[in-house]
């Protein structure tokens, strides 16, 4: 009985809640993506099939993780340079977890479906309760200036990327599970709502990713693409309307943006802080190029007289997930996930050119999972920490469930919803 617990319904359990549990915060997410790795290696250790570990993902992950290692190693600037780096390993641990548990538990791909619908109708919910009413269902008020919907990310202003990220799992577990009719409507809330909800977030990054989300899907979903291409197209019109008829929603979003990037004094990337940020970063990797100054050590080499620019240098990271890995881990950090890219790329434009032909490469829910993991590694917006924890979590969350699909070359619908 005990055994089936830790070893089954435990891990199963947590696989299902980290979507959940992100919303908390960190520490309930990463604590779980722990548990339920060290119980996989315990499995993996008892039974001694080591073959999983045989794919290209974790080849390329493994690579990464000793290069990381490796250079705080030598860099030795800070304590949690190393500690970041070693304890990376858990995230390509995790993936693998995920596809093993996914295989055990055939309903737990379903539970991840369900437990997604109700989270997003919940921080939906709460979302438009809290921007009409002015707080939310625990008493939150809304963040100023803006006002900018939060939910239950309270100060943190991470609302509409945990949508925007998160969605496209949504549909393409829709599409495996063919779900009904009666349910496609729900779904047309859900991705109405959820844009909505991006928008009144304040939150311009988001909005990005979730717009590029909607644009891969148009051109790469086969399956009942009428119907996706109909709540596309709504979407965008609805995003319009919105923007043009709020005029905090157009302030923010088209008013300040355009005034952060178009300044008296010269034109920035982004905004001032975002340019100067980069300018350093960039500096930084000219001194360093083959191995960075480190992980996490951006914050400490942007006070530097030859990195400092002025007051508004400096942050914990650059904000962009390829300067940094320039800047931190230099041109082989860079090099290692900028292929990584390069390759999702050829893959979605082979499936592209074969869908034209009637051959398509990729089902559906494969092209969805896709593009969850290509908003990760889209280069050209300001982006968090790449070794955050909590982004860490959303960003490998979808490549178990996709090496799963690969695994079980799954090109077909499952129909047991």
């Amino acid at each position: 009985m005990i055994k089936n617990f830790l070893f089954y319904i435990l891990p199963t359990h947590l696989i299902y809640l980290i979507p959940a549990l992100l919303v908390t915060g960190p520490f309930l997410s990463d604590l779980s993506l722990i548990i339920v790795s060290i119980i996989f290696l315990v499995i993996v250790f008892i039974e001694k099939d080591y073959s999983i570990f045989k794919n290209k993902f974790f080849y390329i992950f493994i690579i990464f993780y000793f290069y990381i290692v490796l250079n705080s190693l030598i860099q030795n600037q800070n304590f949690d340079s190393l500690r970041i780096s070693i304890s990376y390993l858990r995230f390509g641990i995790f993936p693998l977890a995920v596809m093993y548990f996914l295989d055990k538990d055939p309903t737990l791909i379903k539970k991840i479906f369900y437990c997604l619908i109700l989270l997003f109708l919940v921080l939906i919910l709460d979302s438009i309760f809290q921007y009409f009413v002015g707080y939310n269902f625990f008493g939150w008020k809304l963040i100023y200036p803006g006002p900018r919907v939060s939910s239950f990310f309270g100060d943190e202003l991470i609302l509409g990327s945990y949508l925007a990220r998160l969605l496209p799992i949504l549909i393409g577990l829709m599409f495996f599970l063919d779900i009904s009719k009666k349910k496609l409507l729900l779904f047309l809330f859900i991705i109405l709502s959820s844009m909505f909800v991006v928008l009144i977030s304040g939150e311009r990054t988001a909005l990005f990713l979730m717009i590029l989300s909607f644009v891969l899907m148009f051109f790469l979903i086969s399956k009942k693409k009428i119907f996706l291409r109909y709540i596309i197209l709504t979407t965008f019109a609805f995003c319009i309307i919105i923007i043009s008829l709020s005029d905090t929603t157009r302030k923010r979003v088209v008013n300040v943006t355009l005034d952060k990037i178009f300044t008296k004094e010269k034109i920035y990337i982004f905004s001032r802080q975002h340019d100067e940020h980069y300018v350093s970063a960039i500096r930084m990797f000219k001194d360093k190029p083959l191995l960075g100054v480190g992980i996490k050590n951006f914050r400490i080499f942007c006070s530097e007289k030859k990195y400092f620019i002025s007051d508004y240098t400096c942050s914990p990271h650059p904000h962009n997930t390829y300067i940094q890995l320039l800047s931190e881990t230099g041109m082989i950090g860079f090099v290692i996930i900028f292929s990584i890219f390069i390759y999702i790329n050829y893959k979605l434009i082979i499936h592209l050119i074969n869908k034209i032909s009637k051959k398509p490469l990729l089902s559906d829910f494969q092209v969805c999972l896709f593009i969850a993991v290509y908003l990760t590694l889209w280069p050209l917006i300001p982006s968090g920490n790449f070794f955050n924890n909590w982004l860490s979590i959303v960003y490998f969350y979808p490549v178990g469930i996709l090496l799963w699909s690969f695994k079980n070359n799954y090109s077909i619908s499952y129909k047991t919803a």
